[in-house]
């Protein structure tokens, strides 16, 4: 059986997503989606300016890719649903990246007024992904609310740090039966493949394809890790060791008795 995220009813063999800012050119994202073979992009409301065609982020995506709008800017959850909802009546579908922030020097997700946005956007038919603080007790009251999925930062937004969550995010993939998917601060494909290791369902990433020298050739190696990642934690990998153990015998060769 082929190896599909399922998501709001939709059926995905992609599991890295891409996020659209930071890019030097809008002109890029259509080679860095392909090359990711992304079929989940996000967009902020703020970056979709349908006036001005050649402007408007959502006119370089290609057809076949979920939009996935999402509520960059807000401070609380007010703003962010009404930020869904315009996102909604401008056509961008009922995907729904929540984002709330009200500290500007870390950028750190305010669970609360995030909690506080599913439980609205849930019953007006959104498939709602919150981004969020790695919690468990947060976790499981926004997906107890209606979440489509939970995705914990693995580092400060933008930072390309890595996975300095890794444990939370490992508590998060044993306890929530929801798709887990790592979101800010994966800066490397090897990153990438860590978080896909300890049983992430996603990635998404942006400020490391944006900022590369080559956003299309490390977007081919970010979609290569987080398939080698997959595939890494579906086989089951061996248990660890402090001390070391031959993989063959050391007796029985050389005359030894």
């Amino acid at each position: 059986m082929e190896d599909r995220l399922v998501i709001g009813g939709e059926s995905l063999k992609s599991r890295l997503f891409v996020g659209t800012g930071k890019f030097a050119s809008y002109d890029l994202i259509p080679a860095v989606i392909k090359a990711a073979r992304a079929q989940v992009v996000t967009v902020a409301l703020r970056r979709m300016d349908f006036g001005t065609p050649a402007e408007n982020m959502v006119e370089y995506l290609p057809k076949n890719v979920i939009l996935m709008a999402n509520t960059s800017g807000a401070r609380n959850s007010a703003e962010a649903v009404r930020i869904a909802r315009i996102a909604r009546e401008a056509g961008c579908g009922n995907w729904i990246k929540i984002e709330v922030i009200n500290d500007q020097k870390y950028l750190l997700p305010d669970n609360f007024e995030t909690l506080k946005t599913i439980e609205i956007l849930t019953k007006n038919g959104f498939v709602v992904l919150p981004y969020m603080s790695p919690d468990l007790a947060a976790a499981k009251r926004m997906a107890d609310a209606g979440a489509a999925a939970i995705m914990p930062l693995g580092a400060p937004i933008g930072s390309n740090r890595g996975l300095k969550t890794r444990e939370l995010v490992e508590i998060l993939v044993s306890e929530i039966k929801l798709p887990i998917i790592v979101d800010a601060g994966i800066g490397l494909p090897s990153q990438a493949a860590e978080a896909m290791e300890i049983g992430a369902a996603a990635v998404l990433v942006n400020t490391a394809l944006a900022t590369a020298e080559d956003p299309v050739l490390m977007a081919e190696a970010f979609a290569a890790a987080v398939e080698a990642g997959r595939k890494a934690y579906l086989a089951g990998p061996g248990a660890s060791s402090r001390i070391a153990e031959a993989s063959s015998p050391l007796t029985g060769f050389l005359d030894e008795k």
